[in-house]
């Protein structure tokens, strides 16, 4: 079976019809004096979904996340968790839990009391209180330092001693607001991959809200983008990047060349744009664009090949000259400016050590591409 992106989820129940959302926001608008946070938005979530909320500040995903934990209330619109409206519902009443990116941990008290102090609060016998403890201790692996508090751990494992915390009570969603922002690079890497694993071991539903595009990309089952609070696509990682549904969708994610151009030629399977200057692209994955239409023809870096000679197969072959290079270690970032003056950004990795046509700076070079290689947008 063919699939977008390098991997094919067995878990999708949102393509089974009969399937029932858990989560649920109808026509959900939020308003704050002039200013709408969330603009007449619809979203469902399904049961052990790994979903992240994704865009750029002020774009109303963190509000959205607070609405659903109780701590603002909708405008208007209903949001509806396995069935029942949660209007009126308090916070302390939701089956949901919330771990924040400052973590909030008590300082004075140890790892296995920060961990416990939900529990007690809700009256849990000790004893069932201890194995709990015990049980999210083992979980994020931090039994040796159950007697440490806060100051005494790393960022990682603080972030650990929150996510116990939050689990321990053993909510039906665990909503995560920007949980691995105070980390460095290396451990957030880490630690999404760590997030993965706890969520499939504990079955539960994660929401996650970050304007971080890897961590959405690495951690989420879905992904839904957002902007001026509104959705602009929902959709699993792979389709949002490989299939972005608009403009604004393909420059958010990750890095993109974009041809705007008018579909000259249509074609059963294939299109031929022509760009503002004349340029020919012959492209595969055309949609539902027609004959005439104004559209942008949109190319990840990484799928554009550069060379110093003009390949063989003139399709989709474009020349200019090289103006900037970035050496990644990994790979090599081309920028090159094309006869008609668009900059195209070209990626090559650095599969070999020395390389047998080493191109720099003011270099002539050619810029080619597959005729699947990208994706029109009429939006």
């Amino acid at each position: 079976m063919k699939s977008l992106g390098s991997i094919r989820r067995d878990f999708a129940p949102w393509n089974d019809p009969k399937a029932k959302p858990y989560i649920q926001f109808e026509n959900v608008t939020k308003r704050f004096g002039d200013f709408t946070a969330v603009d007449n938005l619809s979203l469902t979530i399904y049961e052990r979904e790994f979903f992240a909320l994704l865009g750029a500040s002020g774009c109303g995903k963190s509000t959205l996340l607070r609405m659903l934990a109780g701590f603002e209330q909708p405008t208007s619109g209903r949001i509806l968790l396995d069935g029942e409206n949660l209007a009126g519902i308090p916070p302390y009443k939701r089956p949901v839990n919330m771990m924040f990116q400052s973590y909030a941990l008590f300082p004075h008290m140890t790892v296995e009391k920060n961990i416990a102090f939900g529990l007690k609060q809700e009256g849990m016998p000790r004893a069932d209180v201890e194995r709990r403890v015990a049980e999210m201790l083992k979980l994020v692996k931090l039994e040796k330092f159950a007697k440490r508090k806060p100051h005494q751990l790393s960022g990682g494992q603080r972030q650990r001693v929150a996510l116990a915390r939050s689990v321990a009570k053993r909510p039906k969603v665990l909503l995560l607001d920007e949980p691995l922002g105070a980390l460095d690079k290396k451990l957030r890497e880490e630690t999404q991959f760590e997030l993965m694993d706890l969520q499939q071991e504990l079955g539960l539903t994660f929401v996650v809200v970050t304007h971080d595009q890897e961590e959405a990309m690495t951690m989420a089952d879905r992904i839904a983008i957002m902007d001026k609070g509104e959705v602009m696509q929902v959709a699993t990682p792979a389709e949002v990047y490989e299939a972005p549904a608009s403009r604004f969708v393909a420059n958010f994610v990750g890095n993109v060349n974009m041809f705007e151009g008018k579909v000259a030629e249509r074609t059963e399977k294939t299109a031929r744009i022509t760009g503002a200057t004349g340029a020919q692209i012959l492209v595969e994955n055309a949609g539902e664009a027609r004959a005439g239409a104004d559209v942008a023809f949109a190319i990840r870096p990484e799928k554009i090949r550069i060379s110093s000679a003009k390949p063989d197969n003139n399709v989709n072959a474009l020349e200019g000259e090289v103006y900037d290079i970035a050496y990644l270690g990994d790979m090599t970032v081309y920028h090159v400016r094309l006869t008609d003056g668009q900059v195209v950004r070209a990626q090559s990795m650095n599969a070999a050590r020395i390389s047998d046509d080493p191109l720099t700076w003011n270099d002539r070079a050619w810029v080619s591409f597959r005729p699947d290689a990208g994706v029109v947008l009429t939006r």
